[in-house]
């Protein structure tokens, strides 16, 4: 008994060792790799056809029994559907780009400001990289409710919704002090990405593996920049 207390006495003291800094370079760590890690897994089942099955049960789970082409819920529902998937839309993303882009050079972090648009436009050059490697093509399973251009695996819109909204909830939580508001933006930034996700699948434009696959990639492209942007910023750089 005394030896567990002195274990749990000695990680406490260990865990208040532990600066904010070094904390989220970990967390960051752990979203890199369990994103990397997700998305392989998630690619090599698709690749080998095992998410057929389970795609199509949970694309028609959306649909209603009587009609396929029938979305689930009323008329309204499905039109709040397309207003979530259009906050992951190229022109909505690029705009939000742009406003944190511009904000951050009027505050003098110049370098935090290059970074978060390289690291934004390389998740886009991934992103058509990825669906050109791949060549998925879209559900055929029930009509699409948007009209789309290019492969499915994985969601573009899963992926790079991920990474803006994620990354701008990291730097507002960073500059915040207390818990609270520390947490705030990155689970609003959180929730926004699973209802763009989820609109996607709801649409019928999107496997519900593709936008797995984006959500993965996505968070652990985001948490690879924040990283950099960390060590950066350590060096006094940013």
């Amino acid at each position: 008994m005394e030896d567990r207390m002195e274990a749990v006495g000695w990680l406490r003291g260990l865990t208040r060792r532990v600066t904010a800094a070094e904390r989220g370079t970990l967390l960051a760590l752990v979203i890199v790799g369990v994103g990397l890690f997700g998305f392989a897994r998630v690619a090599l089942e698709v690749a080998d056809g095992d998410t057929h099955s389970l795609d199509h049960a949970l694309l028609l789970a959306l649909r209603s029994e009587a009609d396929p082409t029938d979305p689930w819920g009323p008329g309204w529902f499905e039109e709040m559907m397309r207003d979530f998937t259009a906050l992951g839309g190229t022109g909505v993303l690029l705009l939000v780009t742009a406003t944190v882009f511009g904000f951050l050079l009027l505050t003098g972090r110049r370098q935090a400001a290059m970074l978060v648009l390289l690291s934004i436009a390389s998740g886009v050059v991934v992103s058509h990289g990825l669906k050109w490697g791949f060549g998925r093509p879209r559900p055929d399973l029930v009509p699409h409710g948007q009209s789309v251009y290019s492969q499915s695996f994985p969601s573009g819109h899963a992926m790079l919704s991920a990474i803006v909204y994620l990354t701008l909830g990291a730097l507002l939580s960073r500059v915040q002090e207390r818990r609270r508001a520390k947490v705030y933006p990155l689970v609003v930034a959180a929730l926004l990405v699973l209802l763009i996700g989820f609109s996607r699948v709801y649409l019928g434009v999107h496997w519900p593996s593709d936008v797995l696959a984006g959500w993965a990639v996505g968070a652990g492209w985001a948490a690879l920049c924040w990283l950099i942007l960390l060590t950066l910023q350590r060096r006094g750089q940013t």
